[in-house]
């Protein structure tokens, strides 16, 4: 095992070639990932033997999850990359203070944001399309959601806190444990085996909140124990306003990227419910089955993003640009052929999450329309969390709204008047090509070379992004 997984202290980003510290500190975040994805798909598979209904329910339910989290992930990003700018610049005491900050903001946010969407959850499934016999699970499930809100943003800035210090390991470690309990929990209550009630929908819902707490518990321990990865202190952990600021100035760029991607998802929904359950059943299959295949390119996403953040912080954009370079080519080989794969057996793929024939064939329709333009989405990961890194997180917002709003929402809209089901699934291909080219252009510019956060002075840089006469040039 030690072959394949190296410790934080065996791992140096800043020096020497770039594949090896690369894979080691992707590898585990793949891990974590599909770990956490596995949450999303016990679910989907528990709840699709339960019913077509209670599948269509969490099929409007996961897009608001999606929503939710986008939000405040601003706050986890921001965290990493002041973490990982620090880390390559040595400042120490500056990244712990970084991580105690974004820990107490991030936990106020969501407890704020949780309580409030509670109370608005069944009337913004109504207004996205959720009605009849799947609104009243729908809301039982995201009402059980917000609530644990908290619960679930603790545990996404643990994980991110860890890999901005160069630390992946401990969060696959933890989420595994916690992936077990989940699976373990939800036949239980979702069915209502042994002792406990038939719950349903809202039952796997209690099993990932239940989940995600203790996760969140144990990685705070650990960030407190300052042993592994970085220490957040308890002083530090006093609510600061000004430093607040600073995470805002960082964090919301990139929760625009995040709720972009969330309200990209919500809108093509709100497309996809004027055609049959059916289709809607099939579109959650769809999208929960992209989230799994694409864990490769989002964990090299933010294994590069870590990279550049702290080789930027050590003052080497060019080892940065590199590591950029490499990690769009991988993950555009490793994403094509998983696309591959994808494309032969999308029918057998399809079948693990429904016995409907019906979903099935439209599921399968999806699965192969989006399969071949795969490796173009590695691509435009793999720049986007170069410009985070960098600090360019408008730049990385930007390429994002640019490829759902201005691109898919339209195209998905038009194919959907025009082709039924299938202009919808069109317009995922389209716009994954299109996004992947202008992020190579733009990464080209070179204007990300110049941000570096850890110097006070250039925090209000992302608007040189804009028209910097930095490097053309990567290459």
């Amino acid at each position: 095992m030690s072959r394949l997984f190296k410790g934080q202290d065996e791992l140096n980003l800043t020096d020497g070639p770039i594949a090896k510290p690369l894979f080691y500190l992707s590898l585990p975040i793949v891990i974590t990932n599909l770990l956490q994805v596995t949450y999303n798909l016990a679910d989907t598979f528990w709840l699709g033997q339960y019913s077509t209904v209670a599948l269509a329910a969490i099929t409007f339910g996961f897009p608001l999850v999606f929503l939710l989290i986008s939000l405040g992930m601003g706050l986890s990003v921001a965290g990493s990359v002041l973490v990982a700018q620090y880390t390559g610049a040595e400042e120490t005491e500056d990244a712990q203070y970084a991580a105690s900050q974004t820990v107490t903001f991030a936990l106020l946010f969501s407890a704020m944001l949780g309580l409030a969407g509670f109370f608005v959850v069944e009337d913004f499934l109504a207004l996205i399309g959720a009605s009849g016999a799947v609104l009243p699970p729908a809301t039982d499930y995201m009402e059980v959601v917000t609530l644990g809100l908290p619960f679930m943003f603790g545990f996404i800035v643990f994980i991110a806190l860890m890999r901005g210090s160069g630390d992946t390991i401990t969060p696959m470690l933890v989420m595994l444990g916690t992936v077990i309990l989940n699976v373990a929990l939800d036949p239980f209550l979702i069915f209502g085996w042994g002792p406990f009630p038939e719950l349903g929908v809202q039952g796997a819902a209690i099993a990932t909140v239940f989940s995600r707490g203790l996760a969140m518990a144990v990685g705070v321990a650990i960030m407190i124990g300052g042993r592994r990865g970085i220490q957040i202190n308890v002083r530090d952990m006093v609510p600061d306003l000004a430093y607040a600021r600073r995470l805002l100035r960082i964090g919301i760029p990139a929760s625009v990227e995040g709720t972009g991607r969330a309200v990209s998802v919500n809108l093509l929904l709100v497309i996809v419910a004027t055609f049959s359950v059916t289709v809607e059943a099939a579109f959650g299959v769809g999208i929960r089955v992209f989230s799994t295949i694409f864990m490769p390119a989002i964990a090299v996403d933010r294994g590069v993003e870590t990279m550049t953040g702290q080789n930027i912080g050590a003052g080497k954009p060019d080892r940065a640009a590199t590591a950029n370079h490499f990690a769009a080519k991988a993950s555009f080989v490793i994403l094509a052929a998983l696309g591959v794969v994808t494309f032969v057996a999308a029918p057998a793929i399809m079948d693990l999450f429904s016995d409907n024939p019906a979903v099935i064939a439209e599921g399968a329709n999806f699965l192969r329309i989006v399969a071949p333009t795969f490796g173009f989405m590695g691509v435009t990961r793999a720049y986007s969390g170069g410009f985070r890194g960098a600090g360019k997180v408008l730049t990385a917002a930007g390429i994002t709204v640019l490829m759902l709003g201005l691109i898919r929402l339209p195209i998905a809209w038009f194919g959907a008047q025009v082709y039924g089901p299938s202009g919808i699934w069109a317009s995922f291909a389209i716009s994954n090509v299109l996004a992947a080219t202008v992020a190579y252009l733009w990464f080209r510019r070179g204007t990300w070379r110049e941000a570096d956060l850890t110097d006070d002075e250039g925090e209000g840089g992302e608007e040189a992004d804009l028209g910097s006469p930095a490097a053309a040039t990567d290459d």
